[in-house]
């Protein structure tokens, strides 16, 4: 961390500031709080812990109560701290590429980061998923992380020897402007679908959220590779052309980077691509066609960030499955594979079941739900979702957090009403591998990665891939 006093960042005195958080309890002596208005919580109201653990300082809004402390008054605490934490994190990789969307992005930053890293690129990623490296992965509580924690960890990266970071950019993050101060060379779009319109409200707060990227992020005349074969996909496009980016588009519908044709394959499907008017063939070692987007967005990436058409294309024909993202957990004895994703919306559920139906020789069976205390919209679309795509659907629970699971369920089922109904996400799993008939194929989707589940304010130990192997051995 950088030596800054008070007096560094317009305060009174030469104080030597010792950390800084937006959270009271994790204030030390010597350590500046930032008093953030949230959506939930107040971190003005937090002052007076603050003040108890050492804070020496506060940043907020103007008029906020900090007793005798010096107050930071800012227009836009959350732009400031962001800033602060760049200021006390100032380095960072040369090369950081941001990756937004609704589905998508866990894959192509982790697909990115294998192409620079086969092209000699000391190379990571970060998200969902939390920080990977080419021999180590450290968790992360957010996809996009805390400013604070986001520049630190850019910081620990560039500490390393890491040169490119690939970093996923959540509506949430982009809202809160916990990356407003990163120094961006490049960023990506990957879709646009239903999610999170319990925090942003309408589908125009979701979309502006995922835009601010392009319009307010990212330098003027980096490159942007957007996915373009959703509306809005289009749409970034047109907003990046007439803001002067070095627009590349990608996707069955790309102008730059477009797939031709898609063969699948037991557990793998050749690719045609058209690159720059070129046509090229790569064997891509990955089930399902979202898989593919996801390679060829990641594709566009390396190429706009100097690896070469030769050495990306080599690298796809390389690239191995991200934890939770259509992985396959097992086989049963008579050959049906059981596949785990974190598919939890509407597009996403669709797009995994029709890309995975092409590899299935008999019926396809589901077993998912849906998260309590989020979005409520989507769960019969979901269901309905689920039914329109599979052969054989089980709803059972996700995490319900604080609702009851059986509502959350009823207003799955009112959009497969046929669906079977297992409250018990074990059991539901059970079900699901004794169905399995040669030739048949089982999906167990909307937790994917996830190590526990939430049910009220308890997380209970649960992952879907170690469940299924416990009950296929």
């Amino acid at each position: 961390m950088k030596r800054l006093t008070l007096g560094d960042i317009g305060l009174s005195g030469d104080t030597v500031i010792q950390g800084l958080s937006c959270d009271s309890r994790q204030i030390e002596p010597g350590y500046v709080f930032a008093a953030l208005p949230g959506t939930f919580l107040d971190g003005r109201d937090f002052i007076p812990q603050a003040i108890n653990n050492g804070a020496i300082a506060v940043l907020s809004t103007s008029g906020a109560q900090t007793q005798t402390l010096p107050l930071l008054a800012s227009r836009d605490p959350r732009l400031d701290y962001a800033r602060l934490s760049k200021r006390l994190y100032p380095d960072q990789p040369e090369t950081i590429v941001a990756v937004t969307g609704t589905n998508g992005k866990s894959s192509t930053v982790e697909f990115l980061r294998q192409i620079w890293q086969s092209a000699g690129r000391a190379s990571a990623c970060f998200g969902t998923l939390g920080v990977r490296l080419a021999d180590d992965l450290e968790p992360m509580s957010h996809t996009t992380p805390d400013a604070l924690a986001l520049h630190r960890t850019l910081s620990d990266l560039e500490a390393r020897g890491i040169t490119h970071a690939a970093m996923e950019a959540s509506s949430h993050g982009l809202d809160q402007r916990r990356m407003d101060a990163v120094t961006l060379s490049a960023a990506g779009f990957t879709n646009l679908t239903q999610d999170h319109y319990d925090y942003h409200g309408t589908p125009e707060a979701y979309f502006d959220a995922k835009a601010r990227l392009f319009t307010e992020l990212l330098p003027d005349g980096r490159p942007v590779v957007v996915m373009v074969d959703d509306e809005a996909g289009r749409t970034i496009q047109d907003m990046c052309d007439a803001k002067g980016f070095d627009v590349r588009s990608v996707g069955w519908a790309g102008r730059d980077v477009r797939i031709a044709e898609i063969m699948p394959r037991a557990a793998s499907q050749l690719l045609t691509l058209v690159i720059d008017g070129d046509r090229a063939e790569v064997e891509l070692p990955l089930a399902a066609e979202f898989q593919a987007l996801n390679a060829v967005t990641a594709l566009g990436l390396a190429m706009a960030t100097g690896v070469t058409k030769d050495d990306a294309l080599s690298a796809l024909s390389t690239l191995s499955g991200v934890a939770g993202r259509l992985e396959i957990a097992g086989t049963t004895g008579n050959g049906a594979p059981v596949f785990v994703d974190f598919a939890h919306t509407e597009d996403g559920l669709s797009k995994l079941l029709r890309s995975v139906r092409p590899h299935v020789e008999g019926r396809l069976h589901v077993v998912f739900g849906c998260g309590g205390d989020r979005d409520t919209d989507k769960r019969p679309k979901m269901g309905a979702a689920a039914c329109r795509h599979a052969d054989d659907v089980i709803v059972t629970d996700d995490n319900p957090r604080s609702e009851d699971p059986a509502a959350i369920r009823a207003a799955v089922l009112s959009g497969c009403p046929d669906a079977t109904e297992i409250g018990d996400r074990r059991a539901a799993i059970a079900e699901g591998i004794a169905r399995l008939k040669p030739g048949d194929c089982l999906v167990v989707a909307g937790k994917g990665h996830e190590q526990g589940q939430i049910v009220g304010d308890t997380i209970i130990p649960f992952n879907d891939v170690t469940v299924v192997q416990e009950l296929l051995s």
